[in-house]
């Protein structure tokens, strides 16, 4: 039975380094997302506070719109977030994968 239940973490370590829980994660029906909430969220799925699907359901989210965060913050960090330097950070990390 025990290896049947999933074991979480309560808390994880968030994008600025602050402790993470899931009540301290934006509320559920966020609609702006700057990108401080979004890193919490990714944060959050990342060290197994939410799983993907949670996340998505909690905040209405499609999963593509989820993975275009992760890879953001994967490339760029969270400046890689920003809604305004996407285009940016996309060509920027498009250069660096042909050298």
């Amino acid at each position: 039975m025990i290896e049947n239940q999933k074991i979480r973490p309560s808390q994880v370590v968030g994008p600025l380094g602050e402790p993470l829980t899931l009540a301290s994660l934006p509320a559920p029906g966020t609609t702006r997302w700057v990108v401080r909430r979004k890193a919490e969220v990714v944060a959050a799925v990342n060290g197994g506070l939410l799983t993907v699907d949670e996340a998505c359901e909690r905040y209405s989210l499609t999963l593509e719109e989820f993975a275009g965060w992760q890879r953001a913050v994967d490339r760029s960090g969270m400046p890689g977030l920003r809604v305004t330097r996407i285009q940016h950070y996309k060509s920027l990390y498009e250069r660096q994968q042909r050298f």
